[in-house]
Parts: structure tokens; C-alpha cells; sequence
């Protein structure tokens, strides 16, 4: 699962995409995605119309499952830092332990990174 700020922004439609170009690549090699950010419901919606997204993306308005996967704190936006959802991946395996946490990526580039990390 990665954890994104706010859909329909230049880097989470970056990373997004990323994740929708690879999702086949990644799902044959018995990954799922999720992307989870704070948006409403339906923003989430109209961003996966909007940019055709294969995979589910889930809206964590109270930020309880950013909380609990450590994606919600402490960041660095402008110069200032802010509290907000910090733009991380979390990948979860079958026994729902996580095997791999990564925080503070960068939209770009950063799913093939991740790949490469997986050997995908």
C-alpha cells in the first residue's frame, strides 16, 4: 500500500500513474496495490476516472491507518515544517506482517525503486 497527500496533484498523478503502469508486473508477482490519502471519497473517485487508476484507493479522513502504518507525522513542505500525511509505501505480507517501510520517498521515480527493491 503507499500512503499519497491529496489526489489529482502534479506528484501524487506521478506516482499514481507509476503505480497503474506497473500494477501487472507487480500483481504477477503477487503484489496488490492500495493507495491510500486523506481525500473524500468522492475526489478519489473522480481522480481514478480521471487518470484511469486499476487499483482500489482508499480514503483515510481521520488518518487512522496513516497513523498506524507510521505515514502520518512531522514534515518538511516549503521550508516549514507541517503535520501531514508523509509520502511512504508499506508493504504488507501474507501473514499481514510488514516485510518492507518505506518513508519520505519521492513521487518520482519512486516505483521503480520500489520494484527494484522487490526484485519485480
Amino acid at each position: 500500500m503507499y500512503f499519497y497527500p491529496e489526489a489529482a496533484t502534479p506528484g501524487c498523478t506521478t506516482e499514481a500513474c507509476d503505480f497503474r503502469d506497473s500494477l501487472s508486473s507487480l500483481q504477477s508477482s503477487g503484489y496488490e496495490v492500495l493507495g491510500i490519502s486523506p481525500d473524500a471519497p468522492e475526489k478519489l473517485a473522480n481522480f481514478t476516472g480521471d487518470f484511469n487508476l486499476t487499483f482500489p484507493l482508499l480514503s483515510d479522513e481521520d488518518h487512522a491507518v496513516a497513523l498506524a502504518y507510521g505515514a502520518w507525522g512531522e514534515k518538511l513542505v516549503d521550508g516549514e515544517i507541517v503535520e501531514g500525511l508523509v509520502r511512504s509505501t508499506v508493504v504488507v505480507d501474507p501473514e499481514g506482517n510488514v516485510s518492507l517501510a518505506q518513508y519520505q520517498v519521492k513521487a518520482q521515480g519512486h516505483v521503480a525503486a520500489l520494484r527494484e527493491s522487490l526484485a519485480v
